[in-house]
C-alpha cells in the first residue's frame, strides 16, 4: 500500500494488463501537492501507461488511483467512484506527445473549448483566461491560428496553455518534446521550467535527463513495468542504488 496521507494524486497498487500482456506490475507512486516527479525509464517500460492511468484515461486492472485522497479508479469501481471520478477529471491536465489539438479550431477556440463546455465559464471570462495564459507561454499574437500554421513547439506551447485553461490541480505530461527538434524543445522546456518555480504539481515522462537534472523534486525510474527507484535528481544521477539503474545511466553516457 503506498502512503497516500499528503498525496494530491497517487497509484495504490497499480497494474494493467491488456490481454495477457501485462504492462504494469503492481505500481505504488505517491505525487505531493507542487512537486516535480520526472518518470524516466527504457521504452516499453510502462511510464506512458502509468501516466494514462493517474489521467483517468486507462482503468486499472488492479489496485486503485486516489486523488486529494479518494478513489477516482479502480478495477471493478463501482458508482462512487465513477462518480469521484466524474468530478475530478477536470482537476487532472494532460499534454500528449503529439499535442492533439483540434485541427478546425484556431488557438483561442482551442483553449476555451472545455472551460466553456466542462467547466461552465462564461464565454467572455474564458477568452480573458486564454488571452492570459498565450501571454504566458509567449503565443498572445497567435490567438486567431489554426494550428497547422504553427510550428511543433508553437504547438505543443499552445497544448499546454488549454491544459492550463482548465486550472487543473496536476499537470501530466508525456514525452512532450520527444516529437520536437532541439530548438523547439528549449521552448517548450523553458515554459515548463516557468510552470514548476511557481509551484505547478506535475508529472513528467520524459527522456530530457537535463530537464530531470535540473527541475525535478522526485526522479522514479522504471522498467519492465515497476518502479525500480526513485531519488532526488542529485541521488538518481550522482549515485543510482540499484544496478539496473545505473545501466540505464551508463547508456546514457554512451
Amino acid at each position: 500500500m503506498v502512503m497516500v496521507q499528503n498525496a494530491l494524486l497517487c497509484a495504490d497498487g497499480v497494474g494493467k494488463r491488456f490481454g495477457a500482456h501485462s504492462v504494469l506490475g503492481s505500481v505504488d507512486l505517491a505525487v505531493e501537492e507542487r512537486e516535480v516527479v520526472c518518470i524516466i525509464g527504457p521504452s516499453g517500460s510502462g511510464k506512458t501507461t502509468l501516466l494514462r492511468c493517474l489521467a483517468l484515461l486507462e482503468a486499472p486492472s488492479a489496485g486503485r488511483v486516489m486523488m486529494d485522497g479518494i478513489t477516482v479508479a479502480s478495477a471493478e469501481p463501482d458508482a462512487k467512484i465513477r462518480r469521484s471520478a466524474k468530478s475530478v477529471r477536470a482537476e487532472i491536465g494532460m499534454v500528449f506527445q503529439h499535442f492533439n489539438l483540434w485541427p478546425h479550431m484556431t488557438v483561442l477556440e482551442n483553449l476555451i473549448e472545455a472551460p466553456v463546455r466542462v467547466r461552465g465559464l462564461p464565454r467572455r471570462d474564458a477568452i480573458a483566461r486564454a488571452d492570459k495564459l498565450l501571454e504566458k507561454v509567449g503565443l498572445a499574437e497567435r490567438r486567431d491560428a489554426y494550428p497547422t500554421r504553427l510550428s511543433g513547439g508553437q504547438q505543443q506551447r499552445v497544448a499546454i496553455a488549454r491544459a492550463l485553461c482548465m486550472s487543473p490541480k496536476v499537470l501530466l505530461f508525456d514525452e512532450p518534446t520527444s516529437a520536437l527538434d532541439p530548438e523547439l524543445r528549449r521552448e517548450v522546456l523553458a515554459v515548463m521550467r516557468g510552470l514548476a518555480e511557481e509551484g505547478m504539481t506535475m508529472v513528467v515522462v520524459t527522456h530530457e535527463m537535463g530537464f530531470a537534472r535540473r527541475v525535478a523534486s522526485r526522479v522514479v525510474f522504471m522498467d519492465a513495468g515497476e518502479i525500480v527507484e526513485q531519488a532526488s535528481p542529485g541521488d538518481f544521477f550522482t549515485a543510482p542504488k540499484t544496478e539496473r539503474a545505473g545501466r540505464f545511466l551508463a547508456q546514457l553516457e554512451d
